[in-house]
């Protein structure tokens, strides 16, 4: 608005002053710096960078509280039958993701709960613990490490864990060479479903977890015929799985 001087020159009210020297202030470049902000928190490697610091804080803390006592005496005193095994298999689970061995998981579930009661709960904590694990990889890590796999055989087993998921996931359980965790993180970078992959781990760690619980329940009785048939079954195939990735290895080099 302009008002009249005493010498009939039109000046500018403050008020229209101040709004003609005022800076307008984009409300969308608060939302570029907070959608910029969030880009780079959800990108493929802070979400890779993210799992790799939950596994090593998981690792830390089995290294510092130790959980695996709650296995090796069957927790708190109050819990008791079906409750005791539901705390068992989860605590199974969440050291099967930690990196905690399995076999000694197995030989405790048959140790505290009996060859039957034991199978099932180590079998529950198995498939627990490796769909904690595939879909930590699946959401954490898939994108990130999905370009990475450029060499012949990576692309060799990515394929075929992406179009034969439960056949190859089942072949790999049943191997005794193949370690858990890394198989689980493995199945997660390919492109293999949640189903065929809980189910191969369920049915191809039968064998193996069977064999560690009975051989657990009879730990007492050394020369009895079921742990002797146990330590077999443990054995066997472990001697088995020896033999084929020494004459692979041979062959590798051959080529």
């Amino acid at each position: 608005m302009l008002d009249a001087n005493r010498s009939g020159t039109a000046t500018a009210s403050p008020r229209a002053a101040a709004t003609q020297l005022a800076v307008p202030v984009s409300p969308l470049r608060g939302r570029g710096f907070t959608s910029a902000c969030t880009r780079v928190l959800l990108s493929p490697y802070a979400r890779l960078s993210l799992l790799l610091a939950l596994l090593a804080g998981a690792a830390g803390c089995v290294l510092l509280f130790e959980p695996q006592r709650l296995l090796t005496h069957g927790g708190p005193e109050q819990l008791g039958g079906a409750a005791a095994a539901v705390v068992f298999a989860a605590v199974y689970g969440l050291c099967t993701v930690a990196f905690v061995p399995r076999p000694l998981l197995n030989l405790a579930a048959g140790a505290l709960f009996g060859s039957q009661l034991g199978l099932a709960t180590a079998l529950a904590g198995t498939v627990l613990g490796a769909g904690v694990a595939f879909g930590l990889g699946r959401v954490l890590g898939q994108e990130a490490l999905r370009p990475l796999l450029r060499g012949r055989w990576l692309k060799a087993a990515d394929g075929q864990l992406s179009r034969h998921g439960f056949r190859s996931m089942l072949a790999v359980r049943l191997f005794p060479g193949v370690p858990f965790s890394a198989a689980n993180y493995c199945a997660a970078v390919s492109r293999m479903g949640w189903l065929p992959f809980l189910l191969a781990t369920g049915l191809g760690s039968i064998p193996n977890t069977a064999a560690y619980a009975v051989a657990g329940a009879r730990a007492s009785a050394p020369t009895s015929p079921a742990f002797l048939i146990a330590m077999a079954c443990i054995a066997v195939p472990a001697l088995a799985g020896t033999v084929v990735a020494w004459r692979r290895r041979h062959q590798l080099r051959g080529r």
